[in-house]
């Protein structure tokens, strides 16, 4: 039985600073779909070297933005990444060798562990690593679940088969500490926003108790102490995300 190919899934909006060497590390698989929202930096331009499936969809949301991705494969098997990660190649030769067993035939989805690059060293603790995500599975059994912007791949059925596998997805996440405010900025609108929508209501006691309890979790049972100031810096910018969430909740009810 010939082995299935692969489509790669990758959703953009102007990153043309990553989009480049996460679509090099996709070379090796069967298609490369990117759905891009209206970029203005030239992403689209890159994009167009590595595949002419480059789709314009505008920005529903993390995970319909997804979904709307998968719709867009050719092949059943999927492989998605966000623009800010890589396939490392102990990765790529991972997969490669799991479909040379076929062991496709037996799995529904592989879990993948990623590992983040951040204030210049890959972050071995804090929540942050192995972080262990479903991103090569079957799309006829998969799906985009999870409330913005915390999206994630649920199996549709009961008894799916699934497998760790070696290797990692490489993840350069923030560039410095202003970037990683921001996007904490435009996250905690995104996941207030759904908590709202699915009927979440303020509550003054996780107001002040979530972000302790987030740092707590962060940078002592998780271990983010052993990152050193990195870890520290996370950990307080997880709290500071937390208390954003529920602070932005209150604003929104206050102002209607």
């Amino acid at each position: 039985m010939p082995q299935p190919p692969i489509s790669a899934c990758v959703v953009t909006f102007n990153e043309k600073d990553n989009i480049k060497a996460c679509l090099e590390s996709l070379k090796w698989v069967d298609e490369i779909v990117v759905i891009d929202s209206f970029s203005t930096d030239g992403t689209t331009e890159i994009c167009r070297q590595y595949t002419d499936k480059v789709i314009q969809h505008q920005w529903p949301g993390f995970v319909k933005q997804k979904n709307y991705a998968l719709s867009q494969a050719t092949h059943d098997w999927v492989l998605s990444l966000d623009s800010d990660e890589r396939v490392s190649p102990e990765l790529k030769e991972a997969i490669l060798k799991e479909w040379k067993k076929e062991s496709w035939k037996d799995h529904d989805g592989f879990y993948i562990s990623r590992r983040a690059f951040y204030l210049g060293r890959w972050i071995k603790h804090g929540g942050w690593y192995p972080d262990d995500k479903l991103r090569l599975f079957r799309k006829s059994k998969g799906a985009w679940d999870g409330i913005d912007p915390h999206d994630k791949i649920f199996l549709k059925e009961e008894g799916s088969r699934t497998k760790k596998i070696d290797g990692e997805i490489d993840h350069y996440t923030y560039k410095n500490i202003s970037e990683q405010l921001k996007t904490i900025d435009r996250f905690s609108d995104a996941s207030s926003g759904a908590l709202i929508e699915r009927g979440v209501k303020f509550s003054l006691l996780k107001l002040i108790f979530s972000a302790p309890v987030k740092f707590i979790e962060t940078y002592v049972f998780k271990a983010g102490f052993l990152d050193g100031l990195p870890g520290f810096i996370i950990a307080v910018n997880s709290a500071f995300y937390t208390f954003n969430k529920y602070a932005k909740i209150w604003e929104q009810e206050k102002g209607k």
